[in-house]
């Protein structure tokens, strides 16, 4: 399975991010997670980035929201605490488990 990780420098939560998903592969070795970052507002607008840090399994985003802007913005996440920058990490292994 291909985990991409896009993300943009300015947003911290990608870090928050990379780190679940690193934990995700240390349990599942048949997981390759990529991280991709998004410079400019071209090239969010060219793979249609929905904001950072935004989470791909074979090119598919885990959390879609079609009404996300596309664009170099922090993604808003909702978890069981509420709003946060990025899925925990029992949201992410449920949803890798799902595809």
């Amino acid at each position: 399975m291909e985990i991409t990780l896009q993300y943009f420098e300015g947003c911290p939560n990608w870090t928050i991010a990379s780190e679940r998903l690193a934990a995700i592969v240390l349990d599942n070795l048949d997981i390759t997670v990529t991280c991709r970052p998004v410079e400019t507002v071209e090239d969010a607008e060219a793979i249609g980035f929905r904001g950072s840090p935004s989470i791909l399994v074979n090119g598919v985003d885990l959390f879609p929201d079609p009404s996300a802007p596309v664009g170099l913005a922090c993604r808003i996440y909702v978890t069981p605490d509420g709003f946060t920058g990025a899925p925990t990490l029992e949201q992410l292994q449920a949803t890798i488990r799902a595809r």
